[in-house]
Parts: structure tokens; sequence; C-alpha cells
């Protein structure tokens, strides 16, 4: 997460760019390639209620008083980032500035947690952030990593963990397993004391999502056995993949949507399959309030309630906010509001707090969600059985050919063909959008009748011949699949398209073109 404190060694106050890796995960509206749990979702009721807590750089200059909240979304925060030493590879530091003991004396870091938990508040710590090394990045010794988490997690007495990879440290897949057998050691020690221990993972989005190594990261979680509390998507700093005009908060709630697709598809392919609430209550999102690293990206006031409507009603079990630090307009001696400061958002909040804003709503705590154990929750497959009276569309099989555009019905979900298909699944659990033929529409609604798809009437194109010759722009049936020549060509059979379209001459119609078709063949009127 970006900063600009001295959290990231001597350069304090200089501004530190975060980096998002926009990669090939191009999940952006694909909530659906596990639909049957969009629609069997029963939006399960959680024993938690979603908390609020902004992060606090410890060691930025002026240093932030978190321990004299001023209102109740002040009384949470989350402590960042512990990295390790530059000198000692398995040592825990604040922001490799101040070690555990230092960070006490230095800062009284001790006695102001104290303070705040006599005020009904608490903290979480987060490991890591954008610059210097994450403990497991370096730090190869298994029992000393394990020590070394244990440590923090004992001196504080925290039970919420945030886990804050991003850059050099989340592309280290070694770091990652290592990361990931050290907290699930932790985590079990904790439990076996009879003691909880949430583990979020703070992570980068674009607006389309989790990045390949963001997804790579959960799947080691999961894959180590770390019941994992959430993902807080860092909801900022969308670079290329914000669209032209979009606001910050419209493209966060596009990150959220794509990043609750992949978690939804992680969790299944962990064989812990979720409903669609519990997933929802597994997402957290974290904007950078006021002006973000990208000078053109600047998330405002208005962006804040709009976030914070967003995540209350769908049920966000988390909301954060980069930082509590920066929660205040720049003073008039602060010239280069693009250049983002510590110390002030960089716009003109007036009397408005962003932690006010984004944590309305949000009635929990941290504490006491850590005691919320991830559980299966498999579909009945009476829920999602298809009903053919009941259904607008045919109901997908797999034996069937699908031209773009064909509609199909699948555990009582509609689902569109984004090309020509056949025995691909419509609720695949794929990450990438691109890995399915297959866009969710939405669920069957009630009251709804059998819709008959248009098929293409005998006749109206001759049947594929091997020996005929067929000029660009020509169309046949091949096993009762329409087709169109993209080029002149004798010979070469249509079949060929499916396992290698872009070298085949021919391309299967869409099912509008077939609408057409049948139209011009009956003289029928253009539907409006």
């Amino acid at each position: 997460m970006s900063a600009t404190s001295s959290v990231y060694g001597d350069r304090r106050l200089s501004p530190v760019r975060v980096m998002i890796a926009i990669v090939v995960v191009l999940a952006l509206g694909v909530g659906g390639f596990l639909g049957y749990q969009s629609w069997a979702s029963a939006q399960s009721a959680t024993s938690q209620q979603p908390w609020f807590a902004g992060y606090v750089d410890v060691t930025a200059t002026p240093s932030f008083q978190f321990e004299t909240p001023t209102t109740d979304e002040g009384k949470q925060v989350v402590l960042s980032f512990v990295v390790a030493d530059h000198d000692d590879d398995c040592a825990p530091t604040w922001g490799a500035a101040y070690s555990l003991d230092e960070a006490s004396s230095a800062l009284d870091l001790d006695r102001r947690v104290a303070r705040l938990e006599q005020q009904g508040g608490g903290i979480a710590v987060s490991f890591g952030g954008l610059i210097n090394d994450e403990l497991s990045t370096v730090c190869t010794d298994p029992a000393k990593l394990t020590a070394a988490y244990a440590a923090v997690i004992d001196r504080y007495d925290v039970t919420t963990i945030d886990l804050d990879i991003e850059g050099d440290d989340l592309e280290n897949a070694q770091a990652g397993e290592r990361r990931a057998a050290a907290i699930k050691a932790v985590q079990d020690d904790r439990r076996a004391a009879g003691s909880n221990l949430a583990v979020w993972l703070t992570l980068p989005v674009s607006t389309s999502g989790l990045t390949e190594a963001g997804t790579t990261f959960v799947s080691q979680m999961l894959d180590a056995g770390v019941d994992v509390a959430g993902v807080n998507a860092m909801t900022m700093n969308f670079g290329q993949s914000l669209d032209k005009g979009e606001s910050m908060a419209d493209a966060a709630e596009r990150a959220l949507e794509a990043t609750h697709h992949q978690l939804s598809v992680l969790y299944k392919l962990a064989d812990v399959p979720l409903s669609d609430a519990t997933i929802w209550s597994k997402l957290g999102a974290t904007p950078m309030l006021g002006q973000n690293d990208e000078k053109t990206e600047v998330f405002s006031v208005a962006d804040a309630e709009q976030l914070n409507a967003y995540a209350l009603d769908h049920g966000l079990g988390r909301m954060s906010v980069w930082s509590l630090n920066r929660d205040v307009t720049c003073g008039p001696n602060y010239v280069d509001l693009q250049r983002v400061s510590d110390a002030c958002s960089g716009i003109d909040q007036g009397d408005a707090r962003f932690a006010d804003v984004l944590g309305a709503g949000f009635t929990g705590s941290a504490t006491l969600s850590a005691g919320r154990l991830t559980t299966s929750e498999p579909v009945d497959p009476a829920d999602v059985t298809d009903d053919p009276a009941k259904s607008p569309y045919s109901i997908w099989a797999e034996d069937s050919s699908y031209l773009k555009g064909a509609k199909v019905v699948w555990h009582r979900n509609v689902y569109e063909a984004k090309w020509w298909t056949r025995g691909d699944l419509p609720d695949d659990p794929v990450l990438n959008e691109w890995e399915t033929p297959w866009t969710l529409i939405g669920p069957v609604l009630a009251g709804e009748k059998p819709h008959q798809l248009t098929t293409l009437s005998y006749g109206i194109y001759p049947e594929w011949e091997g020996t005929a010759i067929y000029e660009k722009a020509t169309r046949i049936v091949f096993e009762g699949v329409p087709y169109e020549a993209k080029w002149w060509n004798q010979g070469e059979s249509p079949e060929a398209y499916s396992s290698d379209p872009d070298s085949s001459p021919w391309v299967p119609l869409t099912q509008e073109e077939i609408d057409e078709a049948e139209r011009q063949a009956n003289e029928i009127p253009a539907r409006p």
C-alpha cells in the first residue's frame, strides 16, 4: 500500500507510488461462472457484523494520535507496517526503522495501544506494504519465520492480522509458500491455545480484480489450510484499467465484483464452496482517500459515500482507508496537492472525514470477527435442478453446439454464448473471462415460460461438400451448424473450426444472423 513516511526507512515524506500489475486477469463482470452459487445463495447470515478500521502509518511524520479517537469510526485501527530488519532478516520491525522494543520506547507504541483499548478500541497489525521486505521474502528459516510472526501477534495480543502483500513480495512465489506455511502454524497454535486469529489478505487490484500473482497467493494460503478471513482489495491507483471519465467509486465497484468472482472460484477449487453472501462477507475495500499516487485519480467524499452504500448493500465484511494520517484537508502552505502527503488528503474535504463516511454502518469489530470459522456451504443439487417447463431457454446440453449469441439455462441461470461452443460448462470455475465462452445474464425469474430459440430451417443453406468450391461469404450447413466462408476454399471441413478457429476458413453464424436469415427466408418483419 502506498505511503510517504519513515515506515519505509530513511525516506521521510517522499511520495511513493503503488504499482498495480494489470495482467491477464480479465474477470470483469464474470460473477456468473459459478452462477449456480449466485442463484442458490440463501444469503447466509454470518456471526459477525462488518467492521471498519482505518490504516495508521505508525512511523509517519507527524505522528498520528490514534490512541485518542474523536469518533466511533476511529476506535479501530490497522497499524502498519511490520517488515524485516535490514540487518536481521528474521527480526520484525516497524518500517525497518524501529524494533518492537524501540517502537515502545521511541514511539510509546505499547502504551498508546493500551490507551486505545481503555477507550473500547482495538487494533489489527499489518505486515508488508509496498516498500521494504515483508518477513517471508527474506527470512527463509521456517521456524524463525513462524516465531517472528508470533512475536508480533503475542506482543500486541491481536486477534486479527493483515498481510499487505504487493510489488516484488507478491511476485515471489517461494516467499508466498513460506508465508502460507508460517501463518498456518501460527493460526493453529493460537487456536490450540483457545485463541482466535483472523487472517486478512490485502492485495492490489485493477478494475478486473486481482492480478495473477494475487490469485496465486490466495490459492497458496488456502492450499496450506489457512482459514482466510477475507481478501481486502486495494481499490486505488487503477492506472490504465480505469475507463475514461469513470469515477473512483465506480471503478472500485467493478474491482470488487471481479474479485468476488475470483474468490468464489478459488474457494471452489479448494473444495470449499461458499455462497454468494459469504463471499461478499469475505471481501474488504480500502480506497486511498483524496489524491492517489496516480495523479489523475482522486477519491472524493462523494466517492466515499457511494462506496459505503455499495459495501453495505452487498454485505462487505470490512472497510478500511489509506490512511487515517491523511484524513484532513491540506493546509495553505502545502502547495503541490498532486504530490501525495503523509499528513493530508490533497483535496478540500471541508469538515468531512473519510473515516466517518466510509465507516458509517460498519458496527462490528475486527476483534470479534476473528472468532468466525470458514466452513463449506455446498449447494443442494435439488436447489439447482433445471425445469424445462419453467426455463425461458433450452437447458444446456454437453453434446449440443451453441452459436454466438445463443442463450441457455444452466443451474437456474441464463447464460449467453460469446462465441461458438460445444461441451463447455456455463458455470465452469475459471478465473479469467477469456477462459469461458459463456457470460452470465442473470437468474431464471419466477413465472417464466419456455421461449423457443430460432433454429435454421432445413434447406435455407446447402450442406457442405468436400469437393465443392466456396467463395468468400458463402454460407453452408455442417452437422446442423450454419457457417460462413471467410475466404475462398475447397475441401476444408468446417469441423476444423473447433480446434483451430483462426486458421479455419469457416466461422459459425451468430444467433442474430440465424434470426435474420429465417426472417428473410420467410419474409417475416424484423423485430423492433
